[in-house]
Formats: C-alpha cells, sequence, structure tokens
C-alpha cells in the first residue's frame, strides 16, 4: 500500500482502497462498513462483510448495505475471494480461524482504529491509551484537560463513538483514543503523538493465548512513536511498565521521548532524581502532582482536591496531565480541569447513603488487580467488599492478602462463590458472608455495617452471570442502594 498515491492531507490514505473486507459487525465494523459503503464505487471497488451469526439488528442493517452494494454474509467461517484491506473487528481473535481466513484472503489486516488514523486529517493529533485498568477514566480527564485547554477534542475508540464515525464528522482537533489489545493487535502504521501505557497484567488471555501475546499487543502503541515524533508516556509505578522503561533506556537510541510516572518506589518518585530521566510525573512531597518536561516543571493540585478517588486515580490524572501538557495546554488549564474532573460511572462512584453508611459503585472492577486498587482508596476506612459475578479463574491469593490487610469484611456472591468463599476460608477476614445474587449480597453487607462505614461493589469478576454487561450491573446497584436509602 506505501506504493499507492495518497490523499494529499491526510495521514496515510490511499485515494483507491480497492477491493475491502469487513471482518464482524459490531459498533466499530459497522461503523468501518457504513464508511466504506459512502465511497463504494469511487475508492472503494467492492465491499464485502462477514457479519459473524444474524441477529435482528445486524439482519435489518444488512438489507440497507446490500441496497447500496454490498455482500453481507452471515454465518461464512471461511472467507472466499481477495481483498486489498481487511478491517477487523475487536472481538475476532488472531488466533481464531475466521480471522486467519480473512488474513488468507487479504493484502492486509488493520484495526478499525488504525483505519481511522489512515484517513484522518494530517493536521491532527492522537492521543492512545492503553493498559489492563484505568483506560477510560484516563480517556475522559485527557479530553476534558485539552477541551479546558480549548483544543478541539472528542474521546474514542472504546469510550464514546467509534474512531472512524469522528474521523467521518471532521469536526475534531485532538482525537483521545482509549485502544484496547484487540484493536492495538491489528495496527501496523498506526503512529499516534502521545502514546500512554498505564499497567499491564493479566487478562483476556483467551483472546491472544498467553501473556505474552496479550502484552506484545499492548506493546505496539508504541511502534511508530518515532515516525510522529511521538511522546509516551508510562506509569512506572507498575512492573510491567518500568521493565520496559529499563529496557529502553538499556538499548539507547529510542527514537522517542518518554514520561516515566511514578517509580518502584511508588508515586511519589521522581525519575529524574533516582534514574537520570529527562523527564517525569510524579507526587510532590507535598501531595501535589508535578509533571516535569521540556524544560519546566508544572506544580499542578493537590491530590486531596481531585474528586476521583484513590491513588490509582492520581496515577491517571497525572498520565492525563502529561498528555494535555505535551500537546500545548497550560498549567493554568490543565490544574482547573483537574479540579472539575468527576468521577466515571461504574468506577468507584458514589452511589448513595444509607443510614450512615457511604455506598461506592464499582462494577468496572471485573478483574482482581482492579479490586486490588479500589481496597486502597477509602483509607483510612477499610470498607466492606462486594465480591463476585463470572469467575476469570485468576490467582485469588493477592485479593485475599489485600482483604486481610484493607477490608473490614467481604461478601462473596453469584457464580464464583464458592470459590471466593474457599479462597477466604482460612484467612485472617472477619466476616466473610455469603449471598447468592447481588442484591443479597449488598443487604448483607448492610446489615453488619455502621454509620461511617464503606460499602463497595468492587466484584473481581465479569458480569454475565446476573447482567449483560457491567454497566447494567452497576446501574442495577445504584437503584438498589437509592431504594435502600429511601427507605431508611
Amino acid at each position: 500500500m506505501e506504493n499507492v498515491e495518497m490523499i494529499a492531507g491526510k495521514k496515510h490514505a490511499p485515494k483507491f482502497l480497492g477491493r475491502v473486507l469487513i471482518l464482524g459487525l459490531g459498533k466499530s465494523g459497522t461503523a468501518a462498513a457504513e464508511y466504506c459503503l459512502d465511497v463504494l464505487g469511487s475508492r472503494v471497488e467492492a465491499l464485502a462483510v462477514a457479519a459473524g451469526a444474524p441477529g435482528e439488528a445486524a439482519l435489518a442493517w444488512a438489507e440497507g448495505a446490500r441496497e447500496r452494494g454490498a455482500v453481507v454474509l452471515f454465518d461464512h467461517e471461511t472467507i472466499e475471494g481477495t481483498y486489498d484491506l481487511c478491517i477487523a473487528s475487536p472481538g475476532i481473535s488472531e488466533n481464531s480461524p475466521f480471522y486467519r481466513s480473512a488474513a488468507a484472503a487479504s493484502a492486509e489486516v488493520i484495526s478499525e482504529v488504525e483505519f481511522a488514523w489512515r484517513e484522518s486529517d494530517a493536521s491532527s493529533k492522537w492521543v492512545a491509551i492503553t493498559g489492563t485498568n484505568g483506560k477510560t477514566t484516563t480517556t475522559a480527564l485527557t479530553c476534558h484537560l485539552l477541551r479546558e485547554a480549548g483544543a478541539n477534542a472528542a474521546a474514542v475508540g472504546n469510550i464514546g463513538e467509534t474512531c472512524i464515525d469522528a474521523v467521518a464528522a471532521g469536526n475534531t482537533d485532538v482525537y483521545v483514543a482509549e485502544t484496547s489489545s484487540y484493536q492495538l493487535a491489528s495496527t501496523r502504521l498506526f503512529a499516534p503523538d502521545v502514546a500512554v501505557v498505564l499497567n499491564i497484567t493479566p487478562d483476556h488471555l483467551s483472546w491472544h493465548g498467553s501473556l505474552e501475546a496479550y502484552a506484545a499487543a499492548k506493546w505496539k502503541v508504541l511502534a511508530n512513536l518515532g515516525a510522529s515524533g511521538g511522546v509516551a508516556v508510562l506509569d512506572a509505578c507498575d512492573d510491567a511498565v518500568r521493565a520496559k522503561i529499563r529496557e529502553l533506556r538499556a538499548r539507547g537510541g529510542v527514537p522517542f521521548r518518554y514520561i516515566p510516572i511514578g517509580g518502584a518506589a511508588g508515586l511519589g518518585a521522581d525519575m529524574r532524581a533516582t534514574c537520570g530521566a529527562d523527564a517525569a510525573a510524579f507526587r510532590g512531597a507535598g501531595g501535589q502532582l508535578v509533571v516535569a518536561w521540556d524544560g519546566h516543571v508544572s506544580d499542578l493540585v493537590f491530590v486531596d482536591d481531585l474528586q476521583i478517588k484513590g491513588g490509582h486515580n492520581q496515577q491517571n490524572a497525572l498520565a492525563a496531565a502529561a498528555c494535555a501538557l505535551v500537546l500545548g495546554a497550560t498549567d493554568t488549564a490543565v490544574g482547573e480541569g483537574l479540579l472539575t474532573f468527576r468521577p466515571l460511572e461504574h468506577r468507584i462512584e458514589p452511589a448513595g447513603l444509607v443510614n450512615g453508611v457511604a455506598c461506592y459503585n464499582d462494577s468496572k472492577a471485573t478483574n482482581v488487580d482492579a479490586t486490588l486498587v479500589a481496597l486502597t482508596a477509602f483509607l483510612p476506612t477499610r470498607p466492606i467488599v462486594l465480591l463476585g459475578g463470572r469467575d476469570k479463574g485468576t490467582d485469588l491469593a493477592p485479593l485475599v492478602a489485600a482483604c486481610e490487610e484493607n477490608a473490614r469484611a467481604v461478601v462473596c456472591f453469584g457464580e464464583a462463590r464458592e470459590r471466593f468463599l474457599a479462597a477466604f476460608a482460612d484467612s485472617a477476614v472477619s466476616p466473610v458472608l455469603s449471598a447468592g445474587t447481588m442484591e443479597e449480597a449488598l443487604d448483607a453487607a448492610l446489615s453488619i455495617a455502621e454509620d461511617g462505614d464503606v460499602v463497595v461493589l468492587s466484584p473481581a469478576c465479569a458480569s454475565f452471570d446476573e447482567f449483560s454487561c457491567f454497566e447494567e450491573r452497576g446501574d442495577v446497584f445504584k437503584r438498589l442502594v437509592a431504594d435502600r436509602a429511601g427507605k431508611a
């Protein structure tokens, strides 16, 4: 594709896309297909959509797409024909026969994120944010800070609208993209101006096949930073990310600059002092957030003044602040934005007060590492934690140890209840309660809670035993809390 004629003023958009295959008809697949339908007959010679299993909405969409000239196929595991470009949906694993068949039939396979980046204006800026946990908050906060600074910024990707829809709308100067490992796995030329890696811990291993493959997909966000003169923001409080920083320093000649957040000693570590780094982001001795970058030190705001709780959100705030400062935001705009940003739904979100007991919705904590973060968010208060849902089968020893130190009690519920109860059987946590459903778990927690206590739904599990998604689980939890607050 490098030798074909490109559209002037775009990142890497060929004048002629040729024969295009869309793999999957989820949110991003549908958006990419709509974009290609609009140029079918001009830039696109032929458009085929391998849509997977038929659903009511997909069948209705397919009828309209066929009328516009697309070929839409359902339940086809084998891709026939040849294509110049395949745009793969993130839900389809690279290791699946479906993906492999599409790759064999296509000259190139990319994700919708890369496709959108290629089609975007050459003058536009891209921030790509990835990590096992914290992506959504950091993406939303970065966008908020850039808007405070006067930029026409949009939060896209896994948050907000799809990247290609935002590019098609044509009214954005800075795209702040929450990028998953699924999306990054199928990137080749994607070169954001700022790339953020927050943390890497085991997750989505069934999709990638191994932790090594999962991590490799995450690190692809740095692959082309040198081409864009980009900057990496790397959270050195995370062991895996810190190891990558050591690798970069040992290698030398890295074609991009980077800002480490904290270090091995925690968020208070200034990597300029400890490792001789050129830049750093950290929590100062007085409790203020500090970003040292490009010869300037920005003393921003005090952590106690943030509306988002927990040490992990201080890390997220530093990552977002670093992104905004790199892209030209002033200290004043960044500071004001940090102070006005409110917690996102389902992420240690205040849910209400029941008889003096503060309840928090952390339904987004679908893995152990996310729950470990929540356990330290309320110190010195030790919360009563609701744990359970659909088990991901991960090691529970770190969770048990953290609860022994930081939880007043735990309530185990849902499909995962028995394994969680077994894990806590010989622990120092007391009491350990059992409940069938999330509602029963909330009532069990409230039955032992006293005025001033904290109850937090931070399940460390997927939601699919009772709910369609973590958002539904969180919404139901908030309604249950509101109902009990009204009766109190």
